[in-house]
């Protein structure tokens, strides 16, 4: 690990301005949150925001990723990061509940431009890093995103308390100035452009994934987890008020000290000696990660106290980090560099999708069998993706 970041500068500089950009992000998604809710007083009008905000990763998330394959990774990145600077601008000017609609727009907006970050950081990551260092690269990478979510959801709460949303705009826009300047310094290896047939396709990605023997049971995998994220991102707040009789307070440290275990699972990851298999890594962590969560969900039906669910969420955050490294390893070994963005884009379109129908199936499941119930529904899908991805994937693509 100290040979990945103490020799290699570009990698330093991709990691380093992913944690500054998400920590913004964090910043002004829970700054805004709470502003919009103090200026209008609604919680529509809150989640009509998040939802505007997500929709572009469902519709544009598969073009978005192939713009990374015909583009050059590092200046779309550095583009992507300018523009998202300046759409944020117009937020300063709202004043009144009568206002709202400039931050639809401008959550639409950034929702747009943010579709190319997530497929272009993960298909030039493998350009900076020797195929040896993969795994290693992408657990730090991943691992930088607990860490904004700790450090950004905590600066944009006191930001707003403190400077109100000028504040938190502010700390975004600076956030992605000084991220495109660190990209802007990335040098990857020139390279030839991929072959057309090695490309992935700017319109029918959809129809090549499930064509695709090698990308089939990684979409497979993130349709079910996405739809058990769905799950747990509407009934987190219910489950811990009321299964646990927790208030504010515990639901805010319910979810930030979820971020410690995904650090300390990247950072293993990272600093594991020797080869790690990404098949092995995303299986058994999923698998491994549907248990702890089960634990987690069952408990309080014998011993309905905090601090156990604290611990577990922790616990469950360390396996959660080495799957998602599996998955990102294993998704960029199994189609050719031509083709890794677009990958990424369809990946993340499924998530987003079924994430959204997943909160829909939650609002319906859990006033019908309860709580509880609904969780370990997501729990079992958990488990039932990573034994999936050890049964049809029998070995490591090179």
């Amino acid at each position: 690990m100290r040979r990945l970041l103490a020799g290699n500068p570009d990698y330093r500089r991709l990691l380093a301005a992913g944690l500054i950009s998400q920590t913004g992000d964090w910043a002004i998604s829970t700054g805004l949150a709470f502003h919009v809710y103090q200026l209008t007083g609604s919680a529509l009008s809150t989640a009509t925001m998040l939802l505007v905000s997500r929709l572009p990763d469902v519709v544009l998330g598969p073009a978005a990723g192939a713009l990374a394959d015909r583009w050059d990774r590092r200046r779309l990145l550095v583009a992507a990061d300018l523009l998202l600077a300046v759409a944020l601008l117009p937020l300063l000017a709202v004043r009144e509940p009568g206002q709202v609609w400039i931050v639809y727009t401008v959550a639409l907006v950034t929702g747009v431009l943010g579709t190319v970050l997530v497929p272009a950081q993960k298909a030039l990551l493998p350009q900076l890093v020797t195929g040896a260092q993969l795994v290693r690269a992408n657990a730090l990478h991943g691992q930088s995103g607990q860490v904004a979510r700790l450090l950004g959801a905590m600066a944009g709460g006191v930001a707003v308390e403190a400077g109100g949303l000028a504040a938190v705009v502010w700390i975004d826009v600076a956030s992605f100035l000084l991220s495109a300047l660190l990209l802007w310094r990335v040098r990857p290896p020139v390279a030839e452009p991929a072959p057309a047939r090695e490309r992935g396709p700017a319109g029918g990605a959809w129809g090549w994934g499930l064509r695709d023997a090698a990308v089939r049971p990684l979409l497979a995998y993130m349709v079910i987890t996405g739809l058990g994220e769905g799950i747990f991102a509407t009934l987190a707040a219910p489950f811990v008020a009321g299964v646990l009789g927790g208030a504010g307070d515990a639901y805010g440290l319910f979810l930030s000290v979820q971020a410690v275990g995904g650090i300390a699972g990247g950072l293993a990851v990272a600093a594991w000696p020797g080869a790690t298999s990404p098949r092995a890594l995303l299986g058994w962590g999923t698998v491994v990660f549907g248990l702890a969560d089960l634990a987690l969900f069952v408990y309080p039906l014998a011993w309905p106290a905090l601090w156990p669910a604290l611990v577990l969420i922790v616990v469950a955050g360390v396996p959660a980090a080495a799957a998602m490294a599996g998955l990102t390893t294993l998704a960029q070994r199994s189609v050719p560099d031509g083709r890794r963005g677009a990958l990424f884009g369809l990946l993340g379109g499924a998530q987003a999708a079924t994430s959204l129908l997943g909160m829909a199936l939650a609002g319906v499941l859990g006033d019908r069998i309860g709580i509880v119930a609904t969780l370990c529904l997501h729990a079992g899908g958990l488990f039932t993706a990573g034994v999936m991805i050890l049964a049809r994937i029998r070995k490591d693509p090179v």
